[in-house]
């Protein structure tokens, strides 16, 4: 993504402006964000994630104090009142979605409604690559396939909308400087950034992976073993990150968009302290990101049931490899 447009203005489907700020449009950059790095989702796929996203929330992710008052404690962009529904997608602790911690987070919403091998809930329940034959359905009938909300006829009306957002992102993403140390920031990094990124993600070798686990401060989150609080792959580079900027450089949660930060690197040019960006063949984003630290060797959080540890380049053999530098 590149720098996330101010304002929006569309229409929903019987020609009623609807204008979306820059707090709307980044949510929806996260939800394009995350589709992009999901096999199998595709442009239908975003469209119809948005569209839900726009319907039940308005693009907000939205607490339930009176539902879930420690919901008030996480970042939130207002607070709900629809039964005990929570975040993006007005998802339901009571329904298995996920924890309260879970649901007031925008990346995770969006990777339990798009579901499949790779989401959070495994298929109970159903994210949209859950459904059979989802991409044949009007997508208005697969929105509410995901939410099986009590007024089915509703997601239609903002596919317009949906759209425009999608083709507005697209455009600020190509006209965007990917190669700008932190696109839109304007953070500049410490002398000696690269080792002290290396010696931060150090600190926390043998923390255990967890599914969405990381914030800036250290580990979060708790694994479906039980154990944690740990990492998940892009939580241990932002904290490392803003540990070693000394508090300036605040990355996204996520791999996708963490690749849109620092400078292209070629593969020969790579050194310790640089971000390698891990893309299955065929897929639109990585799924996984690691510090780099020399002959051949990363450090990073693995995947589920294992630890925080040091690794090497060829585990990921057939791949398709991205280097980014943050800085020097």
């Amino acid at each position: 993504m590149g720098v996330t447009p101010t304002t929006l203005t569309a229409r929903i489907a019987d020609g009623q402006s609807v204008t979306l700020d820059r707090a709307q449009l980044t949510r929806a950059a996260t939800v394009v964000s995350v589709g992009a790095g999901t096999n199998g989702v595709g442009r239908d796929g975003i469209v119809i994630a948005l569209m839900a996203a726009l319907t039940e929330s308005s693009l907000h992710l939205l607490s339930n104090e009176a539902a879930y008052p420690d919901s008030a404690n996480y970042p939130n962009d207002g607070d709900g009142s629809d039964h005990d529904s929570l975040g993006l997608f007005q998802m339901r602790p009571s329904t298995a979605w996920g924890s309260v911690a879970n649901l007031m987070d925008a990346e995770y919403d969006a990777e339990a409604f798009y579901g499949g091998p790779t989401g959070p809930n495994h298929g109970s329940p159903r994210g949209l690559l859950d459904i059979t034959d989802w991409k044949l359905l009007p997508k208005g009938a697969a929105a509410q396939a995901v939410e099986v909300s009590a007024y089915p006829d509703r997601y239609a009306a903002y596919e317009p909308v949906a759209e425009a957002i999608l083709n507005a992102l697209a455009t600020s993403s190509s006209s965007g400087s990917c190669g700008d140390q932190n696109p839109g920031s304007g953070v500049q990094l410490p002398p000696g950034f690269a080792g002290a990124l290396i010696a931060a993600a150090q600190t926390q070798i043998g923390k255990p992976y967890v599914w969405g686990g990381g914030t800036y401060t250290g580990p979060s989150g708790v694994g479906s073993d039980g154990r944690g609080p740990g990492f998940d792959c892009s939580g241990l580079v932002l904290y490392a990150a803003y540990q070693a900027s000394g508090g300036k450089l605040r990355l996204p949660h996520y791999s996708g968009a963490q690749m849109t930060y620092g400078q292209a690197v070629a593969w020969d040019d790579k050194q310790p302290g640089d971000l390698i960006f891990f893309t299955e063949p065929g897929a639109s984003a990585p799924h996984h990101v690691a510090i780099y630290t020399g002959d051949g060797k990363i450090l990073q959080a693995p995947r589920t049931g294992e630890n925080v540890r040091y690794g090497t380049i060829s585990e990921f053999a057939g791949q398709i490899m991205t280097v980014r530098r943050l800085g020097q």
